[in-house]
């Protein structure tokens, strides 16, 4: 079985709209991602945290 490269990034809210959040990564370097919008009612199942953690893997 081969191993699985897993990327991990951590954002952080800078915007809300009427239906979604943004969020920014908390990048030292080259972003993975950048810019993350996310549906409020997604983000309310969380508990409307200001920070997420997001991991990227291959399907």
């Amino acid at each position: 079985m081969e191993d699985t490269v897993k990327l991990e990034a951590t954002f952080l809210v800078v915007r809300e709209t009427k239906n979604t959040i943004r969020y920014v990564e908390e990048a030292e370097s080259h972003p993975l991602v950048g810019t993350l919008y996310v549906h409020k009612a997604a983000v309310s199942l969380l508990g409307n945290p200001k920070r997420l953690k997001v991991t990227i893997e291959a399907a």
